[in-house]
């Protein structure tokens, strides 16, 4: 009888052990879209649409099976990488506005992260039985906390504390320099977007990078991640610097040449720059605001070599240096 007794309660203490086994390795979050989206940890096998930047940053090559076609397409990173190494080149499934469903299902990913830009597409993966997360980091705080998703979903939390004290280095840099400028002393700086006249506003990573190098941004007031608004409008705020979208399908020349921008200080002193194809959802982040906070204040970082920096960050963060990716990217 004591024999049975003991046989019960070893088997009901194996079953607590079992469950709680079970539940250490799944994780529940919140994705941007407010789902509850649980998840088996680590995961062995992802489609990354957005976020792939985290890829090298993170070493999640061997946990992932697909990635955007903006990854082969616009990103010199992955290019570059992969040009290293052609082992590591996956799959693409489309982009993240024009997911492949077809070709995600060929995969049969743990989880597919994208963005939330097409909420369709995600319910339509959702009905097949896949497992969707989406984001969109407004801000540099929620891109902190994508980054540590990334981190708990596969088992890179301590790397990717390490890849966020890297960005943290380069923030503090950047603010021991401009935090010397007075405020009245700030200068103007817009963002252009897909069309010259759609400007960056109070929402986004875009506006806390802006902050982050200096400028004080005329549209910040403005919640919304972006705003077109007219000519005069920008003839009206006069900026001092401008701006450029890597990816927008015009550049400095076209302002320049354009007759109606003629009038606005930054066109006129010729302070308007097209930023790079980096991701702002990635650790470029940090050298992308450094890039910026130079153009804006050139004389505050005279003695800042912004090349050094970007190398010792890249090999640091990303296991390669800036300079053979730059020839993927030409900047």
């Amino acid at each position: 009888m004591v024999y049975r007794a003991y046989i019960k309660v070893l088997i009901i203490l194996i079953s607590f052990g079992m469950v709680g086994v079970a539940s250490a390795s799944t994780i529940t979050v919140t994705d941007k879209l407010g789902k509850k989206v649980s998840v088996n940890v680590p995961v062995k096998r992802a489609v990354v649409v957005i976020s792939y930047e985290l890829i090298p940053a993170l070493n999640l090559w061997s946990q992932v099976s697909g990635v955007s076609r903006w990854a082969e397409d616009n990103c010199g990173l992955y290019r570059a990488i992969v040009m290293e190494n052609s082992k590591l080149k996956r799959p693409t499934v489309g982009a993240g506005s024009d997911i492949n469903v077809e070709a995600v299902l060929k995969l049969n990913p743990d989880v597919v992260i994208t963005w939330t830009y097409n909420p369709e597409t995600i319910r339509f993966l959702e009905e097949k039985g896949i497992t969707v997360i989406g984001i969109y980091p407004d801000s540099l705080a929620e891109l902190y906390k994508d980054m540590r998703m990334h981190g708990r979903l596969f088992g890179k939390e301590k790397r990717v504390e390490e890849v966020i004290r890297e960005m943290e280095k380069i923030f503090k840099l950047i603010s021991e320099k401009v935090s010397k400028i007075p405020y009245q002393k700030r200068k103007k700086v817009i963002h252009l977007g897909g069309a010259p006249t759609r400007v960056s506003a109070a929402v986004g990573v875009t506006n806390d990078i802006i902050k982050i190098a200096g400028g004080v941004n005329p549209a910040g007031t403005i919640m919304q991640r972006n705003i077109d608004v007219s000519i005069e409008k920008i003839v009206e705020w006069n900026p001092d610097v401008i701006f450029i979208w890597g990816s927008a399908g015009y550049d400095e020349s076209w302002l320049y040449s354009n007759s109606q921008w003629r009038f606005i200080k930054a066109v006129q002193t010729k302070q308007v720059y097209k930023l790079p194809k980096w991701s702002t959802w990635s650790p470029r982040l940090a050298p992308i605001a450094l890039y910026m906070a130079m153009k804006i204040y050139p004389e505050a970082f005279r003695d800042i070599n912004f090349e050094k920096v970007a190398d010792d960050f890249y090999k640091k963060v990303f296991g390669i240096s800036y300079y053979k990716v730059r020839q993927y990217e030409g900047f």
